[in-house]
């Protein structure tokens, strides 16, 4: 197989992939509310030949579609949801479509189609050239909130794979071996006792002491975790008015690190301090723990590979007017650094990246689970910020368009070439097996967690990465 195919297919299917995309840019929606955006891929997929399933593995705005049978059994991520608060149309200042209203800020309406449009391409130049394998493709909601893939992993996705494949949108083309941390997220609610806090403030006890206590211990166990370990915070409730003790008061904690065992480690000590905190103000506390997610763990074989594919494929030539709009894009960035963004829009490839990072995403129960590495092509300007307004106004363009066209191209040939080489995939699960060092993956997120429902618009931001 030489992909010539799969590259083809793509091509030929361009604009329905530019149409979804599109439609999905224009109707954004956030995590766990994905009604719109699953049902029109479920369509598309279906159209194109995939057995489509929907809803799946216990969630409502999931889906999986599948084509083939026998091995090789090739996986590709999409992923569905938008960002709160990033509603901008495709100009070069702030402007968003609806103010306060979710938009396309990391993308998603792309990482939806890619993939998408990847397992379209690999799928038909096995089924043309008559070649066994499977090909499956999973509509991820709630990636925004890193839960999202650890849901539909407790519900059995993913185990069935070889081997699997996922794409991003950035202001570069590249790869890399660099992990991502992982995470623990939880809501701490006080709950003490009301009082005049003029006239009797001596009967309050006091939630918003419980959570300042909480927040002061906290920042005292900074110094003794592992170098790489964050925790941050935000008060989410802490009284209604100053003369007022409170007695209800919450506040929501991120803890990240790279390793589960660090992660786990550090949150129970966090217990340890909301506990302490509400032993001194005389108040109780309850833990709301809203899931988590893995380090990434980059398999070097796929990586490579997809590297080896990006460099092949011709990369999208930008016109005078996109190059324009996204060196205005720049110039209004606070990110841009002339000596550094020398050029509006990414034209070559980053050499394979090493360095960690301290985000996060659930892309990383998949790469606990199976074989898998991601690639990034460029579809926003070089100096755009994550989770930015400017990168919703790309991704509504023609530079979107053309990136996530390239970043399909990059996993359909990547693919094509991993289902004609057994003994790729057989190195790529051997050094999966080295990596996992005996371990096996255990969900994050506990089966007494339920699987949050639509809400019909809701602007509940969730986790973010």
């Amino acid at each position: 197989m030489t992909g010539k195919i799969a590259l083809e297919a793509i091509a030929q299917k361009r604009e329905l992939f530019e149409k979804l995309a599109l439609s999905n840019w224009e109707d954004p929606e956030i995590a766990f509310d994905e009604v719109n955006a699953c049902r029109r891929t479920a369509e598309l997929a279906a159209g194109l030949g995939f057995q489509v399933e929907t809803p799946v593995y216990g969630m409502p705005t999931a889906l999986r579609a599948s084509w083939g049978e026998g091995g090789p059994v090739i996986g590709f991520l999409g992923e569905l949801d938008a960002l709160p608060g990033l509603s901008q149309k495709v100009s070069t200042v702030q402007e968003p479509v609806q103010a306060g209203a979710p938009g396309q800020g990391c993308g998603h309406n792309l990482l939806c189609v890619a993939p998408l449009a990847a397992a379209y391409g690999l799928k038909e130049e096995l089924r043309q050239l008559g070649l066994p394998g499977t090909v499956v493709y999973y509509g991820c909601p709630a990636e925004e909130q890193l839960t999202g893939k650890g849901f539909m992993a407790r519900g059995g996705a993913f185990c069935e794979l070889d081997i699997a494949f996922s794409w991003h949108g950035s202001s570069v083309n590249s790869t890399g071996y660099g992990r991502s941390a992982g995470l623990n997220s939880a809501v701490f609610h006080f709950t003490g006792r009301t009082a005049h806090a003029g006239g009797d403030p001596h009967n309050g006890r006091s939630a918003l002491d419980a959570v300042e206590l909480m927040d002061i211990g906290a920042n005292y166990l900074r110094e003794h975790v592992t170098p790489e370990t964050r925790i941050h915070y935000v008060i989410t409730e802490g009284g209604v008015a100053p003369n007022i003790v409170p007695d209800k008061a919450s506040v929501w904690y991120y803890v990240r690190a790279m390793s589960r065992e660090s992660i786990e480690d550090t949150y129970r000590r966090l217990i340890d301090v909301a506990e302490g905190a509400a032993k001194m103000t005389g108040t109780t506390v309850e833990v709301e723990y809203k899931g988590g997610c893995y380090e990434t763990m980059p398999n070097h074989v796929l990586v490579d590979l997809l590297h080896e594919c990006m460099e092949e494929i011709e990369r999208p030539k930008w016109t005078e007017s996109e190059l324009k709009f996204a060196d205005e894009l720049n110039r209004r960035s606070p990110h841009y650094n002339p000596a550094v963004h020398t050029e509006p829009l990414c034209t070559g490839v980053m050499p394979i990246g090493t360095r960690d990072g301290s985000g996060s995403t659930d892309v990383a129960e998949v790469m606990h689970i199976v074989p898998c590495a991601s690639a990034n092509t460029a579809v926003n300007n070089r100096a755009a910020g994550g989770h930015n307004w400017q990168v919703t106004a790309c991704c509504g363009s023609s530079i979107g368009m053309k990136g996530m066209i390239y970043g399909a191209k990059v996993l359909a040939l990547a693919a094509v070439r991993a289902a004609g080489d057994p003994e790729l995939i057989r190195r790529a699960k051997a050094e999966f097996e080295q990596s996992m060092g005996g371990k096996t993956y255990e969900c994050p997120i506990p089966d007494t967690l339920p699987v949050p429902q639509p809400r019909g618009g809701s602007t509940d931001a969730g986790i973010s990465q």
